[in-house]
């Protein structure tokens, strides 16, 4: 459930955690002021366990994370030269 903040009458701020699809305060649950809800930045980026960086997840190439296209490409070219080699080999 996300944490909302409130804006009361006289300038003070709170906190207050409720369901999205639950309608916004009117009035302060403590004092009874009214209330207008802020627009506030949001959560930003959350760290859970060990080991996780904001990179992980993030591809700013096409080509895929394990290589596997430069591989295919090496594998062919070796196959051309290997290809080229025993063709003039046989031509002896």
């Amino acid at each position: 459930m996300p944490t909302y903040e409130y804006l009361r009458e006289d300038g003070t701020k709170f906190e207050y955690r409720q369901g999205i699809n639950d309608e916004r305060l009117k009035t302060c649950p403590e004092t009874g002021q009214k209330v207008k809800r802020m627009i506030s930045g949001g959560a930003g980026v959350v760290y859970k366990g060990e080991g996780w960086y904001v990179t992980d997840y993030k591809n700013t190439s096409s080509q895929p994370v394990n290589g596997s296209a430069e591989n295919a490409e090496s594998s062919s070219n070796s196959e051309k030269k290997a290809g080229n080699s025993e063709s003039a080999g046989s031509a002896d």
